[in-house]
């Protein structure tokens, strides 16, 4: 393979499909994230995607939509991203945050609905991840980390820090390991009409996520040391105002995510789930009553809640993933009952990480989302008074046009060996099968695939063009199908979970839907460990692509920036030679290996250090079979960039095609 595909067809088709989507220059909207109503419910803020050139990720702008008409209006413009929109109590003001100082560090911005003027506000010691109006309006509650900090593995798994920092020695070491080296996470108070902030948090409490409490208390999820792999053994934490005093008042079994207060704020609810990663926690409700101490675990309609919202003290509205459903409803919080509000099996709302929804008007089960399909352009929908109404479809016609004619999708189910129910994606090209077929493995292990427009996708159109069915299962240990599914991870990563990618291709042969000589597989984070582990135990592969894989589970253990997650997934001693850090560790079974195989890591991925996806393609290459390493300099954990994506979608393709040609 070239070192550079810029001037290759297939780097410029993904290029062409990148633009396509986005028409870099023509302040086109291509889709709305992080939606927030507001408080009349006759509008919402939102960050739009505008995508002024193919560099980069994705920058977004600042926008509001009417919501009777449809209409958008563009409030922030530049070359920075603009993100997070919440709106005053009064509706006057939207607080949102900015990264138009240094790309990646955000900071608090306030924009004047009625007089249309921004402007900046006091700046803290690091860059803004959270926000949160006081319900009188005086304050907004600020979630900082420190320059420096990790992002989450789904935000790329590299540390943040800033431009201007004092030029270091070329001979300095960087030092590892104490306290003075580590930048932490803290809850800081904005105060709007005197323009300052102060710290809140108490030093060496660190803030993964804080919320109001009422107007003298803040509660958060905290650990006591700042590294990512703390947040695996977090808990609830109430912090007064007045005195700075800090009282637990949960601490879980598993891992927490989603922490939100009721207006009283004597009521918490928190999302509770065996989780592999930050900021994707899906699970089980726990109601904390913060005057008793009481910890209620009420049951949902089904599958994993993904998120809620308080309506009033009595009622919650929730997002759950229930297999290939997702589905919307309204829990009594008193009789501990629910009712379904919504409920769809092939469409679901967008978000970059999850499905995501948000709270509408005045009416307790009102909810305002994003919808989309493998095959319908994300769509701006408002359910009100259990009556879906669509404001705005996004995209464009020219999109719309070629996703239509590359296929179709379904629901694909099927019995693993022991008779536990499997379920996945899979999308088939235009024709006739069988279809050679591209397994894409998703990370996590505790994650799930949901439909996602093919618009946005270069690779996904590139293979289903080419004539590639697309499978995307969701084995157990997946999100979205409660927890006793997925705690069957959890000390057996690369066994059961392993047997049920096999028997649901296994199902699609019988099926007569795809060729058995010609199955790819690929995978990115937990899916890249997957990938290099199913070609060490099964000979059916023609070609395979782990991204930012885990190849060797001791050296990932000890270099990795979340060692926790080893610890417990792997449910093991690292000095056992008979146990699953060597027995599933794919580096170990190299000789078994016979597919050729693309690594892909970035240079920046803590989580997956780039030694991971070097060990296995050193050892395939002593093993005589086809490997070749790519690393992306300026990539953290996946391939998010431009022009990188392009390149990487072009050398995936090629690799298929090489190796299983369509």
């Amino acid at each position: 393979m070239d070192v550079a595909f810029l001037d290759r067809g297939l780097f410029k088709h993904a290029e062409s499909l990148a633009e396509a989507w986005f028409k870099p220059g023509a302040i086109h909207i291509a889709t709305l994230t992080q939606i927030a109503a507001s408080p009349d419910g006759k509008r919402a803020a939102a960050a739009a995607q505008i995508c002024d050139k193919l560099e980069g990720t994705p920058t977004t702008r600042l926008a509001v939509v009417d919501i009777a008409s449809g209409d958008i209006d563009v409030l922030t413009h530049g070359t920075h991203s603009d993100s997070l929109p919440v709106w005053s109590p009064d509706g006057c003001t939207i607080a949102f945050l900015s990264d138009r100082g240094e790309t990646g560090l955000n900071h608090l911005r306030l924009f004047d609905v009625n007089g249309g003027v921004e402007r900046a506000t006091a700046s803290v010691d690091g860059f803004v991840e959270t926000l949160e109006w006081s319900s009188d309006g005086r304050f907004i509650l600020l979630g900082v980390a420190g320059y420096g900090s990790d992002v989450a593995g789904t935000q790329g798994a590299r540390a943040v820090g800033r431009e201007d920092e004092v030029e270091r020695p070329s001979w300095a070491p960087s030092v590892d390991g104490t306290s003075e080296t580590m930048p932490w996470r803290s809850a800081w108070l904005y105060e709007v009409e005197t323009d300052t902030v102060r710290q809140v948090s108490p030093a060496g409490v660190n803030i993964w996520q804080a919320v109001w409490a009422g107007s003298r208390s803040i509660v958060a999820i905290c650990s006591d040391q700042p590294e990512e792999t703390w947040w695996y053994s977090a808990d609830v934490r109430v912090i007064g105002l007045d005195d700075g005093a800090v009282s637990v008042v949960y601490r879980p079994q598993d891992q927490l995510g989603w922490l939100t207060a009721s207006p009283s704020g004597h009521q918490l609810a928190v999302i509770e789930a065996v989780c592999s990663d930050r900021n994707i926690v899906t699970g089980d409700l726990r109601l904390i009553d913060l005057d008793s101490g009481m910890v209620a675990r009420p049951s949902v309609l089904g599958g994993d809640v993904v998120q809620s919202f308080w309506r009033d003290e009595q009622q919650l509205l929730y997002l759950s993933v229930d297999g290939p459903a997702t589905s919307i409803g309204l829990l009594d919080c008193v009789t501990g009952e629910s009712r379904e509000l919504w409920r769809d099996a092939e469409r679901a709302p967008s978000g970059p990480l999850r499905p995501e929804i948000v709270p509408f008007g005045y009416g307790a089960g009102d909810v305002l989302f994003m919808c989309e399909s493998f095959f319908t352009a994300p769509t701006l929908v408002v359910v009100e008074g259990g009556q879906e109404r669509r404001i705005r479809r996004f995209g464009s016609s020219d999109v719309d046009a070629t996703v239509q004619a590359l296929g179709s999708a379904r629901d694909f189910q099927w019995e693993a060996a022991d008779g536990l129910k499997i379920h996945g994606w899979l999308v088939v090209p235009s024709g006739t099968g069988p279809f050679p077929v591209i397994v894409q493995i998703h990370g996590g292990p505790i994650w799930t695939k949901w439909p996602r427009y093919l618009g946005a996708f270069a690779f996904e159109q590139m293979a289903l063009k080419a004539g590639y069915a697309l499978f995307q299962p969701n084995v157990r240990g997946s999100g979205g199908r409660g927890q006793d599914f997925a705690r069957h991870v959890v000390g057996d990563m690369g066994g059961a979970d392993a047997q049920d990618h096999l028997s649901g291709l296994d199902a699609l042969q019988r099926a007569g839907l795809i060729d058995p000589d010609r199955i790819g597989v690929m995978g990115c984070s937990y899916g890249g460990f997957m990938t290099s582990w199913l070609v060490t135990q099964d000979q059916r592969f023609a070609a395979a692509i782990p991204i930012s894989p885990i190849t060797d589970w001791v050296s990932e253990q000890y270099t990795c920036n979340i060692e926790s997650f080893c610890r417990t997934f792997l449910k093991d001693p690292t000095s056992d030679p008979s146990g699953q850090y060597f027995s599933r560790s794919p580096v170990h079974f190299v000789d078994r290996v016979r597919t050729p195989a693309l690594h892909i890591c970035g240079a920046l991925d803590k989580i997956t250090p780039p030694g991971q996806a070097l060990e296995f393609h050193r050892a395939m290459r002593s093993s005589g079979v086809e490997s070749v390493l790519v690393t992306y300099p300026e990539e953290g954990h996946d391939v998010t960039n431009m022009p990188a994506i392009f390149d990487f979608s072009a050398r995936a393709i090629e690799w298929f095609l090489k190796h299983m040609p369509a």
